[in-house]
C-alpha cells in the first residue's frame, strides 16, 4: 500500500496532490501564526511526489497541481511564496523581482529549467510577472515536499509543525515557522505581565 493510499484511509485525508498541499500549508499558517506580508519557503521534488528518487524524474504536470494548492492559501492569506531551487543552481531561490528588491535581496543570473534548477522552480518561474532567481533569504517559514532540505532560507530560530497530511503523493512533507530568539537570562520575562509590579526586581 501506498503512502497515498495509507493517508487516504483517514476520514479528512486529501484525494489530490493540490487538496494535500492546500491543508499542509493551510495548518502552517494557522500554527505558525502568519500573516500578508510574510515569506514561505517551498522546496519540492516532483520526482518524489511519484514515487521517484529525487532529481531523476521531474514533472511539470505534479509542478502544476502544488502550484494550485499553495496559491489557494497564498490567495487567501497574503504570504510571498518564495521556490528554491535544486542543487545545481546553488538552491537558489524563484521570486518577484519588486519583492526582491523590497527585501533587499542578492539577485544572481540563472533561468532554472527542469534539468537545471528543478521542475517546480522551472514552473514557479514562468508563472511569476517579473520573476528573477535570488541568492538567499531568510523566511518566515517553509513548507518541504520530498525532503529537498529548505533550512538554509529559514531564519532562526525553526519550529516544527507536524500536519496532519504527512505525505504529498509519496513524498514526505515537512515543515517548519520561525519564532523570535528568547533572550536573556533567569529573570528574562517573555510576555506583558496583566499587572506588573514597578517597583520590584528592576535594574535601574
Amino acid at each position: 500500500m501506498t503512502h497515498t493510499e495509507q493517508q487516504r484511509t483517514g476520514e479528512s485525508a486529501p484525494a489530490s496532490i493540490a487538496d494535500q498541499v492546500e491543508q499542509a500549508l493551510g495548518e502552517l499558517v494557522q500554527a505558525g501564526r502568519l500573516a500578508a506580508g510574510q515569506t514561505i519557503v517551498f522546496g519540492v521534488s516532483t520526482s518524489e511526489v511519484q514515487g521517484r528518487r529525487i532529481g531523476t524524474s521531474g514533472a511539470e504536470s505534479v509542478a502544476r497541481d502544488i502550484y494550485a494548492g499553495v496559491d489557494r492559501v497564498r490567495l487567501r492569506v497574503g504570504f510571498h511564496a518564495v521556490w528554491q531551487c535544486c542543487e545545481h543552481l546553488n538552491r537558489a531561490l524563484v521570486t518577484e523581482r519588486a519583492l526582491a528588491a523590497a527585501k533587499g535581496w542578492t539577485v544572481v543570473s540563472a533561468v532554472p529549467m527542469p534539468k537545471a534548477g528543478g521542475s517546480m522552480a522551472a514552473y514557479a518561474y514562468r508563472r511569476l510577472s517579473d520573476p528573477c532567481l535570488v541568492e538567499a533569504v531568510q523566511a518566515d517559514a517553509g513548507l518541504d515536499i520530498g525532503e529537498t532540505l529548505i533550512g538554509m532560507h529559514l531564519r532562526p530560530i525553526a519550529v516544527p509543525v507536524r500536519p496532519s497530511v504527512r505525505w504529498v503523493g509519496e513524498a514526505r512533507v515537512t515543515m517548519a515557522y520561525a519564532r523570535p530568539k528568547l533572550i536573556g537570562g533567569e529573570r528574562a520575562v517573555y510576555a506583558l505581565p496583566p499587572e506588573e509590579d514597578r517597583h520590584s526586581n528592576t535594574c535601574d
